[in-house]
């Protein structure tokens, strides 16, 4: 069974520079990091020419098709009927791109199962991530 699942996805770019109407952005979930979805960006669509990857939680944009949620970073809240808005703030700008619900539900199915929610903490390996946070530490 895979432990790795990308969805490639349509955004609209509705906030940002430099100006692309589309964007073929990446979605990515990985059970060995159970409580993150990863989404990732082009070079030709960041600033910086360079592809820019954000992290946040699975729980985040699972609510967020719902209703508005987040307050950092990473923002997301529905738009009208089969759309949904998320948006990437950081020191250089904001990002707000448009993502088909239908598209962020599917992904969202194909997490929950690999992962169910609430059993994330099963597929921790919190004795390897504590020796590794002991080894960096000495």
């Amino acid at each position: 069974m895979s432990t790795l699942i990308e969805q490639p996805v349509e955004a609209r770019l509705v906030a940002a520079a430099p100006r692309m109407p589309s964007i073929p952005a990446k979605l990515h979930y990985d059970r060995s990091d159970p409580f993150a979805v990863r989404m990732t960006f082009p070079a030709p669509a960041t600033l910086e020419g360079v592809e820019v990857c954000w992290t946040f939680s699975r729980e985040l944009l699972t609510a967020g098709l719902e209703r508005a949620e987040g307050h950092g970073d990473v923002r997301v809240r529905p738009y009208g009927y089969d759309r949904t808005v998320l948006e990437f703030h950081a020191p250089e700008g904001t990002a707000v791109v448009h993502v088909r619900s239908g598209d962020l539900r599917r992904f969202l199915e194909a997490t929950g199962q690999l992962v169910p929610a609430g059993l994330e903490h099963l597929h921790l390996d919190l004795d390897h991530d504590l020796a590794e946070l002991m080894r960096d530490a000495c």
